[in-house]
């Protein structure tokens, strides 16, 4: 997937690999056609938006994406770089109720090969607004606060570079929302990619919107956010 640059004169420059390359990729359901056909890309700086009505197939698609839907034909392609090349939160939290906010995000951060010592995770925890609930049960937290925990992973170091987000702004307040917002921005500002699905129009993020179930095909281009 190497798109070569044109010559300048002082050698051959080679574009950057896809982190991400979609082609053609279809997926059925009880007889329903969600999606057909998708082909796009994902490269290292970009954010790009999945949106559609309920229904559409966006979390299919997601997960479908990072191998977790066998129902999906068409090709995926992600960067080989000898480890997953992907960070993904599912819709749901996906937190214990048995664990504290500290032990779950100590949990999950060990799940995705990050050994990160307490005063990182404390850290990543700050940056969510959950320091002083590092103690606190999951089950005694809010919805929101149960966002929070999962998205502290995107805070802390060795996480892969391309994150993959179903909804990352759901049940967050507005603080959050913004919060979220900066993040996403500075990460592709240093080289990272993100695709995220969500109805919400992230402010202050540059991004291209992949449609799902509009007859203008799978990218409808120009819909960008404000940079």
């Amino acid at each position: 997937m190497t798109r070569n640059a044109q010559d300048t004169g002082v050698g051959e420059l080679t574009a950057p690999r896809p982190t991400l390359a979609v082609n053609e990729v279809s997926c059925e359901r009880d007889e329903r056609q969600l999606f057909s056909e998708l082909t796009f890309s994902l490269f290292p700086g970009e954010a790009v938006r999945i949106a559609g009505a309920n229904g559409s197939g966006k979390t299919t698609l997601m997960r479908g994406l990072v191998g977790l839907n066998i129902y999906l034909s068409g090709q995926v392609e992600w960067i080989d770089e000898g480890t997953c090349p992907y960070l993904y939160i599912g819709h749901r939290p996906g937190i214990s109720s048995h664990l504290t906010v500290l032990e779950n995000l100590r949990y999950l951060s060990r799940l995705h090969g990050v050994a990160a010592t307490d005063d990182h995770l404390m850290s990543a925890l700050s940056q969510v607004g959950l320091a002083a609930f590092d103690d606190s049960m999951g089950n005694q937290l809010s919805a929101g606060q149960q966002r929070r925990v999962v998205l502290a992973l995107l805070y802390l170091e060795g996480m892969p570079e391309c994150w993959v987000l179903d909804e990352p702004f759901t049940a967050l307040d507005r603080q959050g929302v913004a919060a979220l917002e900066r993040h996403l921005s500075a990460h592709c500002a240093s080289g990272g990619s993100v695709l995220f699905s969500t109805h919400h129009e992230p402010q202050g993020v540059a991004y291209r919107t992949l449609w799902l179930g509009r007859n203008t095909g799978p990218d409808s281009g120009p819909e960008r956010g404000d940079p």
